[in-house]
Protein backbone atom coordinates (compact mmCIF):
# COMPACT_ATOMS: atom_id res chain seq x y z
CA UNK A 1 0.00 0.00 0.00
CA UNK A 2 2.87 2.37 0.75
CA UNK A 3 1.15 4.65 3.30
CA UNK A 4 -0.04 4.17 6.87
CA UNK A 5 -3.83 4.35 7.13
CA UNK A 6 -5.91 5.06 10.20
CA UNK A 7 -9.13 6.45 11.61
CA UNK A 8 -9.34 9.86 13.30
CA UNK A 9 -12.57 10.10 15.25
CA UNK A 10 -12.63 13.87 15.09
CA UNK A 11 -16.20 14.87 14.26
CA UNK A 12 -18.87 17.03 15.88
CA UNK A 13 -22.17 15.65 17.10
CA UNK A 14 -23.22 12.34 18.57
CA UNK A 15 -20.06 10.35 19.27
CA UNK A 16 -19.67 6.66 18.52
CA UNK A 17 -20.32 4.23 21.34
CA UNK A 18 -17.46 2.19 22.77
CA UNK A 19 -18.87 -0.90 21.04
CA UNK A 20 -18.96 0.95 17.72
CA UNK A 21 -15.36 2.06 18.13
CA UNK A 22 -14.15 -1.44 18.92
CA UNK A 23 -16.16 -2.95 16.08
CA UNK A 24 -14.74 -0.43 13.60
CA UNK A 25 -11.16 -1.07 14.70
CA UNK A 26 -11.68 -4.84 14.56
CA UNK A 27 -13.21 -4.70 11.08
CA UNK A 28 -10.67 -2.34 9.50
CA UNK A 29 -7.47 -3.63 11.11
CA UNK A 30 -7.18 -6.71 8.84
CA UNK A 31 -7.53 -4.40 5.84
CA UNK A 32 -4.53 -2.29 6.79
CA UNK A 33 -5.82 0.39 9.14
CA UNK A 34 -3.02 0.71 11.66
CA UNK A 35 -3.98 3.59 13.98
CA UNK A 36 -7.04 4.96 15.75
CA UNK A 37 -7.07 8.49 17.15
CA UNK A 38 -9.82 9.25 19.65
CA UNK A 39 -10.67 12.95 19.37
CA UNK A 40 -14.47 13.38 19.30
CA UNK A 41 -15.60 16.97 19.63
CA UNK A 42 -18.24 15.76 22.11
CA UNK A 43 -15.64 14.83 24.76
CA UNK A 44 -15.41 18.09 26.74
CA UNK A 45 -12.55 16.75 28.86
CA UNK A 46 -10.33 16.91 25.79
CA UNK A 47 -11.55 20.35 24.75
CA UNK A 48 -13.09 23.27 26.67
CA UNK A 49 -12.93 21.40 30.01
CA UNK A 50 -9.59 19.74 29.30
CA UNK A 51 -8.16 20.75 32.68
CA UNK A 52 -10.77 18.61 34.46
CA UNK A 53 -10.31 14.89 35.03
CA UNK A 54 -12.16 12.44 32.83
CA UNK A 55 -15.03 10.69 34.62
CA UNK A 56 -14.31 7.09 35.54
CA UNK A 57 -16.64 5.59 32.93
CA UNK A 58 -14.92 7.43 30.08
CA UNK A 59 -11.48 6.63 31.51
CA UNK A 60 -12.39 2.94 31.68
CA UNK A 61 -13.72 3.04 28.12
CA UNK A 62 -10.50 4.59 26.85
CA UNK A 63 -8.39 1.97 28.61
CA UNK A 64 -10.50 -0.85 27.14
CA UNK A 65 -10.29 0.63 23.66
CA UNK A 66 -6.52 1.05 23.98
CA UNK A 67 -6.23 -2.58 25.05
CA UNK A 68 -8.36 -3.78 22.15
CA UNK A 69 -6.30 -1.75 19.70
CA UNK A 70 -3.12 -3.29 21.11
CA UNK A 71 -4.57 -6.78 20.65
CA UNK A 72 -5.26 -5.98 17.00
CA UNK A 73 -1.88 -4.40 16.29
CA UNK A 74 -3.40 -0.93 15.97
CA UNK A 75 -1.82 2.18 17.48
CA UNK A 76 -4.17 3.93 19.89
CA UNK A 77 -4.02 7.68 20.27
CA UNK A 78 -5.89 10.62 21.73
CA UNK A 79 -6.30 14.13 20.38
CA UNK A 80 -6.09 16.77 23.12
CA UNK A 81 -7.36 20.29 22.37
CA UNK A 82 -6.03 22.44 25.26
CA UNK A 83 -8.37 25.29 24.48
CA UNK A 84 -6.29 28.44 23.72
CA UNK A 85 -3.59 27.33 26.11
CA UNK A 86 -1.17 29.39 24.06
CA UNK A 87 -2.76 32.55 25.53
CA UNK A 88 -1.28 31.77 28.93
CA UNK A 89 1.05 28.81 29.39
CA UNK A 90 1.74 29.61 33.04
CA UNK A 91 2.57 27.33 35.96
CA UNK A 92 -1.04 26.40 36.67
CA UNK A 93 -1.60 25.52 33.02
CA UNK A 94 1.56 23.42 32.97
CA UNK A 95 0.45 21.51 36.03
CA UNK A 96 -2.95 20.86 34.47
CA UNK A 97 -1.34 19.68 31.24
CA UNK A 98 1.02 17.41 33.15
CA UNK A 99 -1.95 15.81 34.94
CA UNK A 100 -3.75 15.23 31.66
CA UNK A 101 -0.65 13.74 30.05
CA UNK A 102 -0.24 11.42 33.03
CA UNK A 103 -3.82 10.28 32.66
CA UNK A 104 -3.35 9.60 28.94
CA UNK A 105 -0.22 7.60 29.71
CA UNK A 106 -2.20 5.54 32.21
CA UNK A 107 -4.80 4.48 29.62
CA UNK A 108 -2.17 3.36 27.11
CA UNK A 109 -1.85 6.17 24.58
CA UNK A 110 0.80 5.57 21.90
CA UNK A 111 -0.07 8.57 19.73
CA UNK A 112 -0.47 11.95 21.42
CA UNK A 113 -2.00 14.66 19.25
CA UNK A 114 -1.97 18.26 20.44
CA UNK A 115 -4.74 19.99 18.49
CA UNK A 116 -4.77 23.76 18.05
CA UNK A 117 -7.62 23.82 15.53
CA UNK A 118 -10.98 25.52 16.24
CA UNK A 119 -9.13 28.26 18.14
CA UNK A 120 -8.63 31.93 17.34
CA UNK A 121 -5.20 32.80 16.03
CA UNK A 122 -5.02 36.50 16.98
CA UNK A 123 -2.02 35.99 19.26
CA UNK A 124 1.44 37.50 18.69
CA UNK A 125 4.02 34.80 18.13
CA UNK A 126 1.34 32.13 17.61
CA UNK A 127 3.66 29.55 16.05
CA UNK A 128 6.35 30.03 18.70
CA UNK A 129 3.85 29.63 21.55
CA UNK A 130 2.35 26.48 20.06
CA UNK A 131 5.77 24.97 19.46
CA UNK A 132 6.69 25.64 23.10
CA UNK A 133 3.60 23.75 24.28
CA UNK A 134 4.17 20.87 21.86
CA UNK A 135 7.81 20.47 22.89
CA UNK A 136 6.88 20.65 26.58
CA UNK A 137 4.25 17.92 26.12
CA UNK A 138 6.52 15.76 23.97
CA UNK A 139 9.18 15.78 26.69
CA UNK A 140 6.68 14.49 29.26
CA UNK A 141 4.49 11.97 27.47
CA UNK A 142 5.12 8.24 27.25
CA UNK A 143 3.57 8.23 23.77
CA UNK A 144 6.08 7.27 21.12
CA UNK A 145 4.54 9.50 18.45
CA UNK A 146 3.50 13.13 18.89
CA UNK A 147 1.42 15.05 16.39
CA UNK A 148 0.27 18.67 16.13
CA UNK A 149 -2.71 20.16 14.35
CA UNK A 150 -2.02 23.81 13.49
CA UNK A 151 -4.64 26.49 13.94
CA UNK A 152 -4.39 26.98 10.18
CA UNK A 153 -4.22 23.44 8.83
CA UNK A 154 -5.26 24.14 5.25
CA UNK A 155 -5.01 26.86 2.62
CA UNK A 156 -8.79 27.29 2.87
CA UNK A 157 -9.62 30.98 3.56
CA UNK A 158 -12.66 29.92 5.60
CA UNK A 159 -10.32 29.55 8.61
CA UNK A 160 -9.19 33.16 8.23
CA UNK A 161 -12.81 34.32 8.22
CA UNK A 162 -13.82 32.27 11.27
CA UNK A 163 -10.65 32.31 13.41
CA UNK A 164 -9.00 35.63 12.39
CA UNK A 165 -6.54 36.15 9.52
CA UNK A 166 -3.55 33.81 9.76
CA UNK A 167 -0.27 35.41 10.77
CA UNK A 168 2.19 35.94 7.95
CA UNK A 169 4.44 32.92 7.54
CA UNK A 170 2.62 30.95 10.27
CA UNK A 171 2.87 27.54 8.59
CA UNK A 172 6.50 28.04 7.64
CA UNK A 173 7.40 29.18 11.17
CA UNK A 174 5.67 26.19 12.70
CA UNK A 175 7.51 23.83 10.37
CA UNK A 176 10.89 25.46 11.00
CA UNK A 177 10.61 25.56 14.79
CA UNK A 178 8.89 22.25 15.53
CA UNK A 179 11.05 19.22 16.29
CA UNK A 180 11.20 17.21 13.03
CA UNK A 181 10.15 14.09 14.94
CA UNK A 182 6.73 15.65 15.58
CA UNK A 183 4.16 15.13 12.83
CA UNK A 184 1.90 17.91 11.53
CA UNK A 185 -1.70 17.43 10.40
CA UNK A 186 -2.91 18.93 7.14
CA UNK A 187 -6.30 18.63 5.39
CA UNK A 188 -5.32 19.80 1.91
CA UNK A 189 -6.36 22.80 -0.12
CA UNK A 190 -9.69 22.95 1.72
CA UNK A 191 -11.05 21.90 5.09
CA UNK A 192 -12.94 19.19 3.21
CA UNK A 193 -10.73 18.76 0.18
CA UNK A 194 -12.39 17.52 -2.98
CA UNK A 195 -9.09 16.18 -4.20
CA UNK A 196 -5.41 16.13 -3.31
CA UNK A 197 -2.48 16.28 -5.66
CA UNK A 198 1.22 15.39 -5.36
CA UNK A 199 2.06 18.94 -6.43
CA UNK A 200 0.14 20.45 -3.55
CA UNK A 201 1.68 18.02 -1.07
CA UNK A 202 5.19 18.74 -2.34
CA UNK A 203 4.65 22.44 -1.73
CA UNK A 204 3.23 21.82 1.76
CA UNK A 205 6.15 19.48 2.56
CA UNK A 206 8.52 22.36 1.84
CA UNK A 207 6.52 24.68 4.09
CA UNK A 208 6.28 22.18 6.96
CA UNK A 209 9.80 20.77 6.44
CA UNK A 210 8.26 17.28 6.69
CA UNK A 211 5.63 15.28 4.86
CA UNK A 212 2.14 16.22 6.04
CA UNK A 213 0.11 13.80 8.11
CA UNK A 214 -3.17 13.89 6.21
CA UNK A 215 -6.35 14.53 8.20
CA UNK A 216 -8.80 13.60 5.47
CA UNK A 217 -12.27 15.07 6.00
CA UNK A 218 -14.11 12.41 4.04
CA UNK A 219 -16.48 10.63 4.66
CA UNK A 220 -17.15 12.87 7.68
CA UNK A 221 -20.65 14.42 7.62
CA UNK A 222 -20.78 16.47 10.81
CA UNK A 223 -21.74 19.96 9.71
CA UNK A 224 -25.24 21.40 9.67
CA UNK A 225 -25.27 20.97 5.91
CA UNK A 226 -23.24 17.77 5.66
CA UNK A 227 -25.33 15.86 8.20
CA UNK A 228 -28.10 15.98 5.60
CA UNK A 229 -26.14 13.30 3.71
CA UNK A 230 -24.64 9.88 4.35
CA UNK A 231 -21.25 9.60 2.67
CA UNK A 232 -20.96 6.03 1.44
CA UNK A 233 -19.52 6.50 -2.04
CA UNK A 234 -15.96 5.33 -2.59
CA UNK A 235 -13.03 7.71 -2.27
CA UNK A 236 -12.21 9.91 -5.24
CA UNK A 237 -9.50 12.51 -5.74
CA UNK A 238 -6.94 10.56 -3.71
CA UNK A 239 -4.66 8.94 -6.30
CA UNK A 240 -2.27 6.24 -5.20
CA UNK A 241 0.58 8.56 -6.16
CA UNK A 242 -0.08 10.48 -2.94
CA UNK A 243 1.47 7.70 -0.90
CA UNK A 244 5.05 8.89 -1.27
CA UNK A 245 4.10 12.43 -0.27
CA UNK A 246 2.35 11.67 3.03
CA UNK A 247 3.56 10.74 6.48
CA UNK A 248 0.25 8.90 6.94
CA UNK A 249 -3.38 9.09 5.83
CA UNK A 250 -5.98 9.51 8.58
CA UNK A 251 -9.68 9.27 7.75
CA UNK A 252 -12.17 11.41 9.68
CA UNK A 253 -15.20 9.10 9.55
CA UNK A 254 -18.92 9.63 9.19
CA UNK A 255 -21.30 9.79 12.13
CA UNK A 256 -22.47 6.31 11.05
CA UNK A 257 -19.73 3.91 12.13
CA UNK A 258 -20.76 0.83 10.13
CA UNK A 259 -21.46 2.73 6.91
CA UNK A 260 -18.09 4.49 7.32
CA UNK A 261 -16.38 1.16 6.69
CA UNK A 262 -17.58 1.16 3.07
CA UNK A 263 -15.59 4.20 1.88
CA UNK A 264 -12.77 3.22 4.24
CA UNK A 265 -12.34 -0.05 2.35
CA UNK A 266 -12.34 1.76 -0.99
CA UNK A 267 -9.38 3.86 0.12
CA UNK A 268 -7.41 0.68 0.67
CA UNK A 269 -8.36 -0.45 -2.82
CA UNK A 270 -7.47 2.92 -4.32
CA UNK A 271 -3.93 2.74 -2.96
CA UNK A 272 -3.60 -0.92 -3.93
CA UNK A 273 -4.94 -0.69 -7.49
CA UNK A 274 -3.55 2.69 -8.47
CA UNK A 275 -4.58 3.68 -11.98
CA UNK A 276 -6.83 0.61 -12.20
CA UNK A 277 -9.05 1.85 -9.36
CA UNK A 278 -12.72 2.44 -10.20
CA UNK A 279 -14.56 4.15 -7.37
CA UNK A 280 -18.08 2.89 -8.07
CA UNK A 281 -17.00 -0.70 -8.59
CA UNK A 282 -14.99 -0.38 -5.39
CA UNK A 283 -18.05 0.98 -3.59
CA UNK A 284 -20.09 -2.08 -4.55
CA UNK A 285 -17.34 -4.49 -3.49
CA UNK A 286 -16.90 -2.69 -0.17
CA UNK A 287 -20.64 -2.59 0.51
CA UNK A 288 -20.80 -6.35 -0.02
CA UNK A 289 -17.87 -6.90 2.33
CA UNK A 290 -19.48 -4.79 5.04
CA UNK A 291 -23.11 -5.89 4.62
CA UNK A 292 -23.12 -9.13 2.66
CA UNK A 293 -24.00 -9.62 -1.02
CA UNK A 294 -27.72 -8.88 -0.95
CA UNK A 295 -27.70 -5.91 1.42
CA UNK A 296 -24.51 -4.57 -0.15
CA UNK A 297 -26.16 -4.51 -3.57
CA UNK A 298 -29.21 -2.81 -2.04
CA UNK A 299 -27.03 -0.18 -0.40
CA UNK A 300 -25.19 0.40 -3.66
CA UNK A 301 -28.51 1.08 -5.39
CA UNK A 302 -29.27 3.76 -2.79
CA UNK A 303 -25.92 5.59 -2.92
CA UNK A 304 -27.27 8.47 -5.01
CA UNK A 305 -30.20 9.10 -2.67
CA UNK A 306 -28.16 8.77 0.53
CA UNK A 307 -25.26 10.91 -0.58
CA UNK A 308 -26.62 13.48 -3.03
CA UNK A 309 -30.29 14.29 -2.38
CA UNK A 310 -30.31 15.54 1.22
CA UNK A 311 -32.47 14.59 4.17
CA UNK A 312 -34.83 17.55 3.88
CA UNK A 313 -35.30 17.08 0.13
CA UNK A 314 -36.04 13.35 0.05
CA UNK A 315 -39.76 13.77 -0.51
CA UNK A 316 -41.35 10.46 -1.50
CA UNK A 317 -37.90 8.85 -1.53
CA UNK A 318 -37.93 8.88 2.28
CA UNK A 319 -40.72 6.33 2.45
CA UNK A 320 -39.02 4.23 -0.21
CA UNK A 321 -35.87 4.14 1.92
CA UNK A 322 -37.86 3.29 5.02
CA UNK A 323 -39.59 0.45 3.22
CA UNK A 324 -36.23 -0.93 2.06
CA UNK A 325 -34.40 -0.73 5.41
CA UNK A 326 -36.91 -0.88 8.26
CA UNK A 327 -36.63 -4.13 10.18
CA UNK A 328 -33.42 -5.23 8.43
CA UNK A 329 -31.20 -6.90 11.01
CA UNK A 330 -27.91 -5.18 10.27
CA UNK A 331 -26.26 -2.21 12.00
CA UNK A 332 -25.86 -0.36 8.69
CA UNK A 333 -29.62 -0.62 8.10
CA UNK A 334 -30.30 0.71 11.58
CA UNK A 335 -27.97 3.63 10.88
CA UNK A 336 -29.95 4.52 7.75
CA UNK A 337 -33.22 4.49 9.67
CA UNK A 338 -31.70 6.55 12.50
CA UNK A 339 -30.48 9.07 9.92
CA UNK A 340 -33.99 9.28 8.45
CA UNK A 341 -35.32 9.81 11.97
CA UNK A 342 -32.99 12.80 12.42
CA UNK A 343 -30.75 11.15 15.02
CA UNK A 344 -27.58 12.41 13.32
CA UNK A 345 -28.65 16.00 12.63
CA UNK A 346 -25.99 18.58 13.46
CA UNK A 347 -26.99 22.11 14.38
CA UNK A 348 -24.88 25.23 14.42
CA UNK A 349 -25.31 25.25 18.19
CA UNK A 350 -23.65 21.83 18.46
CA UNK A 351 -20.68 23.04 16.42
CA UNK A 352 -20.35 26.22 18.50
CA UNK A 353 -20.55 24.51 21.89
CA UNK A 354 -18.61 21.25 21.53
Amino acid sequence: MGVELGIIEGFYGRPWSWDEREATVAFLAPHGYRFYLYAPKADPYLRRRWQEDHPRDIADGLARLAGRCAELGVRFGVGLSPYELFRGFDQAAREALARKLGFLDSVGVRDLAILFDDMHGDVPGLAERQVEIAHWAAARTMADRVLVCPTYYTDDPVLDRVFDPRPDGYVEQLGALLDPRIEIFWTGEEVCSRELSPGHLRRVTEQLRRKPFLWDNYPVNDGQRMSQYVHVRGFTGRPASLAGHLAAHGVNPALQSTLTCIPALTLVESYARGDEYEYLAATLRAARQVMGDELGRRLYEDVLVLQDVGLDRLGEKEQLLRDRWTGVDHPAAREIIAWLDGAYRITEEIVQTQ
